[in-house]
């Protein structure tokens, strides 16, 4: 079967990949990892389609069951989620390395890039389709917003973790975040556990400069409103 081309997002990156069905789950797992940062056994795997369904990418045995059994399509989203606890997760904010950006006229001037090949291969925006399949993403992301009740200054609970409660702050497009289309949700969170401090390229969305990483940008997906009140690490104790 011929290479599907598709998007790969997670909490550090998104980007356009092309991925090969007699892929086992256990081999994407482990490209993702350079392309995520997200070691494979703490990756969970799920893959979003154009009508927005969610289905699980899990098996007993990852090492022989086989991408082909999915549902693949073009421009679909394969959403990795890191399993590992927030203080065992890099902070690529942190590096304190000034981050080197090759001018985009000289970038666009290379042969031998990816973006000559997506040229020569008439992929992703170069693909005569693109225009509808961005907007079918779009679309999808919307409707999330729409359905989950996303809204600026509800409380919420990001990726299903009670120890990443928060106030929603934004909700947009977020052109900072390299290759993605769609609303992004912007959650001040109640801990220090996020990405950054409201603010991305140079951008602030909301908040003031500080050190604490209360901030994080997710899809709309990963976004849970509801009941969610600070957590007090006291609650719990027996008087004494």
């Amino acid at each position: 079967m011929a290479d599907v081309p598709m998007y790969v997002t997670s909490e550090y990156s998104s980007s356009e990949r092309r991925i090969t069905p007699s892929w086992s789950i256990a081999q994407l797992k482990t490209k993702m990892e350079p392309i995520t940062g997200i070691p494979p056994s703490s990756q969970r795997i799920t893959l979003k389609t154009l009508t927005n369904e969610t289905i699980p990418v899990e098996a007993a045995d990852e090492e022989n069951t086989y991408l082909q059994s999915y549902p693949l399509a073009p421009y679909a989203e394969f959403q990795i989620i890191d399993l590992r606890p927030p203080s065992a997760r890099p902070n690529f904010n942190a590096t304190g390395v000034e981050k080197y950006v090759m001018p985009e006229e000289e970038y666009e001037k290379k042969t031998d890039s990816v973006l000559a090949w997506k040229k020569a291969q008439k992929l992703g925006r170069f693909d005569p389709n693109a225009p509808s399949h961005e907007q079918a993403k779009i679309a999808a992301f919307a409707r999330e917003v729409e359905e989950r009740g996303i809204e600026v200054g509800k409380r919420c609970r990001v990726g299903q973790d009670d120890t990443r409660r928060g106030v929603i702050r934004y909700v947009g497009e977020v052109k900072e975040i390299p290759g993605s289309i769609g609303a992004w949700v912007g959650v001040h969170l109640d801990e220090p556990v996020g990405k950054n401090d409201g603010s991305i390229g140079g951008t602030r969305f909301w908040g003031e400069e500080s050190q604490l990483k209360h901030g994080v940008f997710v899809r709309p997906d990963r976004v849970e409103v509801g009941d969610f009140p600070v957590v007090d690490d006291l609650e719990d104790m027996e008087e004494i």
